[in-house]
């Protein structure tokens, strides 16, 4: 059996796959790294996740989506809002992560820094 993009898991896991910036592989192309789907014991495709570089813009633009509007285009409420998901998506243990979202925001370095403490001081 191998699955195909109108298969309904496939269907009902795309929004997912692309969410994550993932990509869906036909079930002979999967490599160890990937996930395989299995349905009834079978590998019927896999999920090949994206690497690493890139992540931080992948969350920005996840949060922008969600938020409906750039970073840069946020109230400074929202802009708090922007930070608190991306602090909680793990976009700050990546390096120079505080630098770019300050860029993004059009803020400064500072500003995201103090948006964080003000968010770990609440925790």
């Amino acid at each position: 059996m191998k699955a195909t993009r109108q298969d309904p898991i496939i269907k009902a896991i795309e929004p997912l796959i692309r969410a994550v910036g993932a990509t869906l592989i036909d079930a002979d192309s999967v490599k160890p790294s990937d996930i395989p789907l299995e349905v009834d014991g079978v590998v019927v495709a896999g999920v090949r996740l994206p690497a690493l570089h890139g992540a931080l813009e992948r969350m920005i633009d996840s949060v922008e989506r969600e938020l409906g509007a750039k970073l840069s285009d946020l109230s400074r409420t929202a802009k708090q809002r922007a930070i608190r998901l991306l602090d909680e998506r793990g976009a700050f243990t990546l390096r120079r992560a505080v630098e770019d979202v300050a860029d993004s925001m059009c803020v400064s370095r500072i500003t995201v820094y103090n948006y964080l403490n003000s968010l770990h001081r609440k925790l």
